[in-house]
C-alpha cells in the first residue's frame, strides 16, 4: 500500500512538474491592444490576417473595432497600443497632437453608394458622389448614416458638404451603428448608404441592395497604422505595436492582405510601398 502511494504522489508530481512549462507559456504571452475601424472585422481581414501575427510572435491581439474617431480617442487616452484606421486628416492630428507616431500606409480600398435595386433617386449613372448624393436629397429618398465618426462618417459628411446639403428631414436617418449593422439596417429599409467595398462584399450575399454609385476618385479608401507614443504612456507596448506595423508592412503582411478574398474578389490592395523614399 505504501508503494503504492508513493508512486501514485511521485505520478502527481511528476504531473505538475510537466504541466508547469506549459502553464508558464500561456501566461508570458503577452496581450498587444489595438484600436481599429468596424469594416476591419465586418469584412473578415482582422480573422485572417491576426493568427498568423499571433502565432509568429507569440502574442495575442485584441482587436477593439469602432469607428475611426472613437479608435483614435483609445489612443489618445493610452488604452491601446497601436491603431488601424481610414481618415488620413484624422490621423495626421493624431501625430502631430503628439499621440501617435510612425504612421504607415497599409491598404486602400474604396468607397460605394449603395441602395435599393428600384433606386428611387435615379442615382445610378450620376456622374459622381456628389451628384448622387444631391439626387438622393432632391429625391427626400430613404438615406441611413452611420452618424459615428467613423472614417466612413467622416467621408459621408465630406460629400454632403461638396453638394452643399445640410441632409435633415424624416428620409435622413443615423445608425449610431458599425458598418455591418448599419449596411443590414438600409438593406432592411431599402435605404441607401455609403459603405466601403469590403464590408459590402463581405455581406453580398445577404442583403439585396447593390452599388449605385462606385468609381469616383473622391470614394477613395486608404487604411494607416499608427504606434501610440510610448513618451506619453509608459504602459503601452510599444516593442510589440512596432512588430505588428512592421509585420503588416512587410512584403509578408502585403502578400497576405493582397490575396484575401471573399467570393473570390480581392478586397484590400496593399500600399506599404508608399512608405518607401
Amino acid at each position: 500500500m505504501k508503494h503504492f502511494l508513493l508512486s501514485f504522489s511521485l505520478l502527481i508530481i511528476g504531473l505538475i512538474v510537466l504541466s508547469a512549462p506549459a502553464a508558464h507559456a500561456r501566461r508570458s504571452v503577452t496581450v498587444l491592444r489595438m484600436s481599429t475601424t468596424t469594416s476591419t472585422v465586418d469584412s473578415g481581414l482582422l480573422d485572417y490576417l491576426l493568427p498568423k501575427f499571433e502565432k509568429k510572435f507569440n502574442v495575442k491581439v485584441e482587436a477593439i473595432a469602432v469607428g475611426t474617431g472613437k479608435a483614435l480617442k483609445l489612443g489618445e487616452s493610452g488604452d491601446v497600443d497601436v491603431v488601424l484606421v481610414h481618415a488620413r486628416e484624422m490621423e495626421d492630428k493624431f501625430v502631430a497632437d503628439g499621440f501617435g507616431v510612425n504612421r504607415r500606409d497599409v491598404m486602400h480600398n474604396d468607397f460605394l453608394i449603395v441602395g435599393p435595386l428600384s433606386d428611387p433617386a435615379r442615382i445610378k449613372g450620376s456622374k459622381s458622389a456628389v451628384d448622387a448624393f444631391q439626387r438622393i436629397a432632391d429625391a427626400k429618398a430613404p438615406f441611413i448614416s452611420r452618424g459615428d465618426n467613423s472614417g466612413t462618417d467622416i467621408k459621408e459628411k465630406e460629400i454632403w458638404k461638396a453638394a452643399k446639403i445640410t441632409p435633415a428631414g424624416r428620409w435622413f436617418m443615423e445608425s449610431g451603428q458599425g458598418m455591418g449593422a448599419t449596411l443590414t439596417m438600409s438593406d432592411e429599409i431599402g435605404a441607401y448608404t455609403l459603405v466601403d467595398r469590403a464590408t459590402f462584399i463581405s455581406y453580398k450575399a445577404k442583403v439585396r441592395i447593390a452599388p449605385l454609385c462606385e468609381g469616383d476618385p473622391t470614394l477613395f479608401n486608404p487604411y494607416g497604422i499608427i504606434a501610440v507614443n510610448p513618451k506619453l504612456y509608459k504602459s503601452v507596448h510599444y516593442d510589440l505595436a512596432m512588430k505588428l506595423i512592421d509585420w503588416m508592412t512587410s512584403d509578408e503582411g502585403q502578400r497576405l492582405i493582397g490575396e484575401y478574398k471573399v467570393q473570390g474578389v480581392q478586397l484590400f490592395v496593399p500600399d506599404a510601398k508608399k512608405n518607401s523614399p
